[in-house]
């Protein structure tokens, strides 16, 4: 019976020790966890944006070049503007990946003038190939749906005709670029990826009034790479379009003023908004080439701030006569 006390007794002081030992780490942990508790939580790594400059398409062992046409005819007077300043082959070599920008921003017929024409779009196609070009795309960010776009304003039907590809705007193209001396392009969605797969780019504009700006022509045609809520630049639109100038270095740029939208751009919508002005120009320096335009429209670049800034930040010049232009009268 002593010895069954006894027992007991070694028992209880056994499992009494055990459990003031285990108090004891628990104590220790609880201390532990207080002592390292981060009340914010795990800290993720902050994200980094990589941002991407556009690579340069100008050819800068050519002189600066510009011709200006007459003609109602957009395939002639185009080939002769071409011709002009030394032919497409200067400018496109055999093997050549070809992009032309165009101005599908809108989802309506080539006869009210608000994109880029497709008799244009064809024979420029027709051209580079031409010229040796080993592949040629087509490509514009439209601000209505951008199928709808390509087929209604006829270029992709003109590029398909002419044997180019329609690049079409994805979410994955996209990427943001910043723009060094920029102060609204930063970090900015630009459709990026189908320019890192060509050799050439060619910007190809129709010459239009617009309502912010006061012209739509080659500078303001590469709004059409951006992405995002581009509209919120329309605060700014002198800005923009500058550095859009900045961002984008073309080969060329073709401005069809064969007939001009001289009120409510860029979307005109009536016959009565246009004039035929039966121009066709061609550069390599979209400034001068803007500022030509702007006669079209029955301006000076002088009322286009974008123009003077533009040249203010040596990105062309304001005075085309400067380019010695090659001009044709109409045949």
């Amino acid at each position: 019976m002593e010895n069954n006390c006894q027992d007991d007794t070694l028992n209880r002081r056994h499992f009494l020790t055990r459990c003031c030992k285990a108090g004891l780490l628990a104590t220790g942990a609880g201390l532990a966890g207080w002592w390292f508790h981060d009340a914010h939580g795990p800290q993720r790594p902050s994200a980094v944006r990589t941002a991407f400059t556009l690579p340069d398409f100008s050819i800068p062992t050519i002189t600066p070049r510009m011709s200006i046409v007459r003609g109602a005819d957009r395939k002639q007077t185009v080939q002769r503007a071409l011709k002009a300043i030394g032919g497409l082959e200067q400018f496109v070599k055999p093997g050549d990946r070809v992009m032309l920008k165009v101005n599908a921003a809108f989802a309506s017929p080539p006869l009210l003038g608000a994109t880029t024409h497709p008799d244009l779009v064809e024979e420029v196609v027709r051209l580079c190939y031409r010229a040796g070009a080993a592949r040629v795309m087509v490509t514009d960010n439209p601000i209505n749906d951008p199928v709808s776009c390509f087929q209604l304003t006829g270029i992709e039907r003109a590029a398909r005709l002419g044997g180019a590809d329609v690049i079409l705007p994805k979410e994955q193209y996209f990427a943001p670029v910043t723009v060094a001396e920029g102060r609204l392009i930063r970090a900015w969605p630009v459709l990026y990826e189908p320019l890192t797969q060509i050799d050439r780019l060619i910007g190809m504009a129709p010459v239009k009034d617009h309502h912010r700006s006061g012209a739509s022509m080659t500078l303001k045609n590469w709004y059409g790479l951006l992405g995002g809520r581009r509209n919120i630049f329309h605060q700014d639109i002198h800005t923009i379009v500058t550095e859009l100038a900045m961002m984008v270095r073309p080969t060329l740029v073709i401005l069809d003023g064969t007939v001009s939208m001289m009120t409510n751009g860029p979307t005109g919508g009536s016959l009565s908004d246009l004039k035929p002005t039966h121009t066709m120009i061609v550069s390599t320096d979209g400034v001068a080439a803007d500022a030509f335009g702007a006669t079209l429209l029955e301006k000076d670049s002088q009322s286009l701030p974008y123009i003077a800034k533009a040249a203010e930040a040596g990105l062309g010049t304001a005075d085309y006569r400067q380019l010695a232009p090659q001009v044709e009268p109409e045949s």
